[in-house]
């Protein structure tokens, strides 16, 4: 295909996957798109299992990973310890965390009983996030993506020197111009409609927007247009406005070899579009998440504020895996509170399949979309 993207990182069809599963990387690298590995909440040992499998299984074919640097974060210079993290934490939001889940029928006792692990805080520092990549950077890797913020200079320099493209990832046209000015190689405009950590500007307001600002700014960045695409229709809209491919993630989330529970996936393909909700309940900044009554009580009146990065996981984190635990277990509560990050698009979500189906799928909606374009001029 004819788009700048598949020139730079020789691949067949601009259909980029973000997964944490190795298994969907492989695949959809193989079927002639693009896999991305997200790192975040691997330690160095078992990325480097990760990306050591991959190697063996994706046939030579390109593949990316992607970290989370974030630009501001409290703790990020490492001047905090673990504890002391914690111990930042006021005890009206370990409360209210506390009554989440025993008014819905979870016994909160022993929550906060775990010792704090450093793998999590690290990972999120310029110096974990500086041993990751070093990992890497020992695999044949494309390109490296940070999530959240402008790459640090360190990850540009390195990734230079290695000739790895260096992605970000923008959700307001100011960010698309600082990651521009930074000397980022592609850029993924995400629309609120993504799940994760997104912005509050729609895609299809948002991608043209920073298209023309990046032209007017003197930049050529190819862009990816993210947030809400889960078909090859939209993938084509997304297009024809100007970005040159398509950045993934919650479509994959319901296919055979994602790494969501099942429990994740039955809700994932009974619910409709207007099921998720933006929320920082989880992770302290925004993202899209699976509607529930574990973010309906965030949002309650008399609520605590959501604590800032990385406060607010080290409430959410224990009480969200107790909750899918227990949903694993069958408990009808747990189940019911059961959340995951999934974009707005999880309401065309609606059968499971394979990711090589779904990059087929994509490339028979896209061509398509494409022929039915070219018929309305025709006439």
């Amino acid at each position: 295909m004819k788009s700048k993207v598949c020139e730079i990182l020789e691949i067949e069809f601009p259909l980029f996957a973000f997964s944490h599963c190795r298994d969907v990387v492989v695949e959809v690298s193989k079927a002639g798109g693009f896999g991305v590995l997200g790192a975040a909440g691997h330690t160095l040992e078992s990325l480097e299992i990760e990306l050591d499998w991959i190697d063996k299984h994706i046939d030579g074919k390109p593949y990316g990973i992607d970290l989370i640097v974030p630009t501001t974060m409290d703790g990020k210079s490492g001047q905090f310890t673990p504890e002391e993290i914690e111990a930042r934490v006021p005890l009206e939001h370990r409360r209210h965390v506390e009554n989440i889940l025993s008014s819905n029928g979870i016994d909160p006792q022993g929550l906060w009983d775990e010792k704090p692990n450093d793998d999590f805080y690290e990972g999120l520092r310029e110096s974990g996030a500086s041993a990751m990549t070093d990992i890497a950077f020992k695999h044949p890797i494309k390109m490296i993506v940070n999530a959240l913020g402008v790459p640090p200079r360190w990850m540009l320099d390195r990734a230079r020197e290695r000739g790895v493209i260096v992605g970000a990832l923008a959700g307001a046209r100011e960010h698309a111009i600082k990651h521009a000015d930074a000397g980022v190689d592609i850029l993924i405009v995400s629309g609120s409609e993504a799940g994760g950590h997104c912005g509050d500007v729609s895609t299809l307001v948002l991608v043209p927007e920073v298209i023309e600002s990046l032209k007017n700014h003197g930049s050529e960045i190819p862009v990816l247009a993210a947030g809400g695409i889960v078909t090859g229709r939209q993938m084509a809209a997304c297009m024809a406005m100007g970005a040159a491919g398509a950045w993934t993630g919650s479509v994959w989330l319901t296919t055979a070899q994602a790494e969501t529970s099942p429990v994740i996936k039955e809700k994932f393909l009974a619910a409709s579009s207007r099921e998720t909700v933006r929320s920082r309940s989880r992770t302290g900044k925004y993202t899209r998440q699976l509607r529930s009554p574990w973010t309906d009580a965030w949002q309650e009146k008399g609520a605590p504020d959501p604590l800032p990065m990385p406060l607010q996981a080290v409430i959410s984190a224990p009480a969200l895996a107790r909750i899918d635990k227990l949903a694993e277990a069958g408990v009808p509560a747990a189940k019911k509170l059961a959340t995951y990050w999934v974009g707005q698009g999880v309401g065309l979500m609606n059968s499971p399949v394979s990711a090589r189906t779904v990059v087929a799928d994509f490339m028979a909606d896209f061509g398509e979309s494409v022929e039915r374009l070219g018929g309305i001029m025709d006439e």
